[in-house]
């Protein structure tokens, strides 16, 4: 017969952050004890436990090893236990970046020194990632490649104005066609020598002239 303990120490009753998917995943797991409810009828013993036989009742903690075993061997994974699976959330916690801290109030240790000792084998891994980080930080600033003095170099429009696209309309000069408004220095000189090309359309129509180009 079970019985139901106080817990181990004051952090143990503590309240922890839970992603989406593990949310939606509780959640389908309370309707099926909902219909499971149900389908007991007034036998159905609510024990105010997640986790819990098909009557209500809490799970044996023996049951609950041997259910993870059966999982673990149709998986064909190492065998592991019930406490393993808490390490190995705190591991994957730390190497995906979260800080000690956090992983120090996710599993209750009365003090970081602890949670450190426990998991010294991934924190050089998460000391070496937050070192490139910083140091990506600081070249990021002045420009600098990691691990080189040579500078970056600008990406294309980096500081500078970036080319109109091919939806944007260039803006007309003043000096433009379809604008009326001209300047004086734009208007040909009369006294001015016309151009080789100007004298070959001249003559275009007769016959060419004998002698010098008249000026």
């Amino acid at each position: 017969m079970l019985a139901a303990c106080p817990p181990k120490t004051a952090s143990s009753s503590r309240v922890i952050a839970l992603d989406r998917t593990t949310v939606r995943a509780l959640r389908d797991h309370r309707e099926r004890q909902q219909r499971e409810c149900q389908e007991t009828g007034p036998g159905y013993c609510d024990s105010g436990y997640v986790f819990t036989a098909a009557n209500g009742d809490p799970l044996a903690p023996d049951r609950l090893t041997r259910l993870l075993g059966d999982l673990i061997a149709e998986q064909g994974l190492p065998p592991i236990g019930l406490h393993d699976l808490r390490h190995g959330a705190a591991t994957l916690a730390l190497a995906a970046g979260v800080e000690l801290k956090v992983v120090q109030d996710m599993l209750g240790h009365s003090s970081v020194v602890l949670t450190a000792d426990t998991y010294t084998s991934v924190l050089p891994e998460v000391a070496h990632r937050a070192a490139k980080k910083t140091a990506a930080h600081v070249m990021k600033k002045h420009r600098l490649v990691p691990g080189s003095k040579r500078r970056a170099k600008h990406k294309h429009g980096a500081g500078r104005p970036k080319p109109p696209g091919p939806g944007c309309k260039k803006r007309r000069s003043s000096k433009s066609p379809q604008n009326p408004v001209t300047d004086a220095r734009d208007k040909p000189d009369a006294s001015a020598e016309p151009p080789a090309a100007m004298l070959k359309i001249r003559y275009t129509s007769g016959p060419a002239p004998q002698g010098p180009v008249p000026r």
